[in-house]
């Protein structure tokens, strides 16, 4: 028998996420520093899109996060 009900995540599951929109911020630093520091528009535009992508994914990720929000426990698990 299958359930449409959301499931908790777990935390380790959590941890993936957050590592997840750590790497992507990390990207996105990245890319905004090579794009001020290159006088090349090509690289630049390429810059900037692939940090408009790398945002949307951080969207996901927090969206993600955001829909399990009513499922996590209140306190701490023993």
């Amino acid at each position: 028998m299958q359930s449409n009900q959301m499931q908790a995540i777990t935390g380790k599951e959590l941890e993936y996420i957050v590592d997840s929109i750590s790497n992507e911020d990390l990207l996105i630093k990245q890319c905004a520093a090579t794009a001020a520091a290159t006088q090349n528009p090509t690289i630049q535009q390429a810059c900037q899109q692939y940090i408009r992508s790398l945002d949307h994914h951080i969207d996901l990720l927090v969206q993600a996060i955001q829909q399990h929000q009513p499922l996590a426990p209140t306190s701490p698990q023993q």
